[in-house]
């Protein structure tokens, strides 16, 4: 195989979605879900990393080729500088279908646990990702990055032309979300439930998803009011009782800020406000989630008490019947605000057969699950058709 050589990536040789900003650096392309001007304002070294990561970003383009290879530099958060990562997951698809997966291993290390938060980034070689057997037949992918990792796209090859795809209308979907919207414990990016949903759907998806990180914060509002969009979704309550982090007091006028500052640059667009999936232990107690100590494997259990919550701290049933209020009272002025109760996309009865592995966060089954339901229950119901090309 003769592969043809694109030494120089442009973003005319190929279109990069999910990103909302794309860097030219020395070496390439360095895709990020966050404008400079909101990286400048990340509050902790957890979510400086996880909001670098690229989930639901993908390289879209058209080519006959039977082999594709990309190299890439990718950081990955480990514990330390020895353990043995596992491989990267970068899937190829066409037509909404996975047709090949090709793993890598991370070269470069971000060094960060709760117990040891430095960040300390160790610098490592690139690599190198390869499909092979693809078919020859002229076809329009996407190949998209691990949620895993943040990625410098440095060169791409194939053994035949590689040229932008068509133009081809469909519905923009923007979501934020916590770690279960990110991805963690999905078995691939496609695995992620908002992937497997904006497949299902055919939706073009921007996930500005940050593990640990649905906070409200108003930098990820800002960015979102200034991000194209046709549906907005907005996951919120898991990472506010995972870390106490607000008081009922607190909350409901955060919500109506985040609210606010989206409708500022989407006055009519469908936002859809969707509360946490079940999660037994903080159903009914307060947060923050907790390590349980007599276990010797991941397994979360609730730091607080049914009592902290009548004093004004969160739980999840706390939040949805908030999430449920405030979006009723606002509808009066704002018909295409939505509300959907998390816990019809994985609630109780599915928790009996399909448990969290660490009582928290979804397994590979549940992320699909939840991606199905969601496209059915919300993308298929307020997405709008999109308009004919002109």
């Amino acid at each position: 195989m003769t592969a043809t050589l694109l030494r120089t990536i442009d973003p005319g040789d190929l279109e990069i979605r999910g990103a909302v900003e794309v860097e030219p650096t020395a070496r390439g392309l360095l895709p990020h879900r966050l404008p400079a001007w909101a990286r400048a304002q990340v509050p902790d070294l957890f979510m400086a990393q996880t909001s670098a990561e690229s989930a639901g970003v993908r390289l879209a383009l058209r080519t006959a080729a039977t082999v594709i290879e990309l190299d890439v530099s990718a950081r990955r958060m480990a514990a330390d500088e020895a353990s043995v990562l596992p491989p990267s997951l970068y899937d190829l698809t066409t037509g909404g279908d996975v047709v090949a997966q090709a793993g890598a291993i991370a070269g470069t290390r971000y060094l960060f646990t709760f117990e040891d938060p430095s960040g300390r980034v160790v610098e490592g070689p690139p690599s190198t990702v390869r499909f092979s057997g693809l078919p020859g037949v002229e076809r329009e992918y996407e190949l998209w990055l691990p949620y895993t990792d943040a990625v410098e796209v440095l060169a791409l090859r194939a053994d035949a032309p590689v040229a932008r795809p068509a133009e081809r209308p469909r519905a923009r979907w923007l979501h934020h979300g916590s770690s279960i919207s990110h991805g963690y414990r999905a078995d691939s990016t496609t695995g992620t439930w908002p992937v497997v949903a904006a497949l299902a759907a055919d939706v073009t998806l921007t996930n500005l998803a940050f593990s640990g990180s649905a906070m409200l914060d108003p930098f990820t509002a800002r960015t979102m009011r200034d991000q194209p969009a046709d549906i907005i979704s907005l996951k919120v309550g898991i990472n506010l009782v995972n870390g106490d982090t607000m008081r009922m007091r607190t909350f409901r006028p955060a919500v109506d800020g985040f609210l606010d500052t989206l409708r500022e640059g989407h006055p009519s667009t469908p936002i859809v406000v969707i509360s946490p999936i079940y999660c037994e232990p903080v159903e009914l107690a307060a947060g923050p989630t907790v390590q349980d100590p007599t276990r010797p494997y991941e397994w979360s259990i609730a730091g607080g008490t049914e009592a902290d919550v009548a004093l004004g701290k969160l739980s999840l049933g706390s939040i949805r019947a908030a999430l449920a209020d405030i979006v009723e009272r606002r509808r009066g002025g704002d018909p295409n605000l939505h509300y959907v109760d998390g816990s019809t996309l994985y609630g109780a009865l599915d928790a009996r057969r399909m448990p969290l592995p660490d009582n928290l966060h979804p397994g590979p089954d549940v992320q699909r699950l939840i991606g199905e339901r969601f496209a059915h229950q919300v993308l298929e119901r307020w997405s709008p058709a999109p308009a004919p090309t002109p």
